[in-house]
């Protein structure tokens, strides 16, 4: 079954369940220095490393507004 809120991303498929996770990848990828922890024990270091690529931040930025824009107006975040 494919998430509605998706969309591909060079060769790869981008693609978050709510406003929150989108919001979270937001705020990730827009960050320029992001803290690293050891042993997977963050979410983030469990993200794909073209995610994690600095140099694909503009793109991305542009493919997670393409989704919010999809996003309904009165949806409510999910934890």
């Amino acid at each position: 079954m494919r998430l509605w809120l998706e969309t591909g991303f060079r060769g790869d498929i981008l693609w978050v369940v709510n406003e929150q996770h989108l919001r979270f990848l937001e705020d990730y990828v827009a960050a320029c220095v992001r803290e690293t922890s050891p042993f997977n024990s963050a979410i983030a270091s469990r993200l794909p490393a073209w995610i994690k690529s600095g140099k694909n931040r503009e793109g991305l930025l542009r493919a997670l507004a393409k989704l919010r824009a999809r996003l309904p107006e009165n949806m409510p975040p999910k934890a």
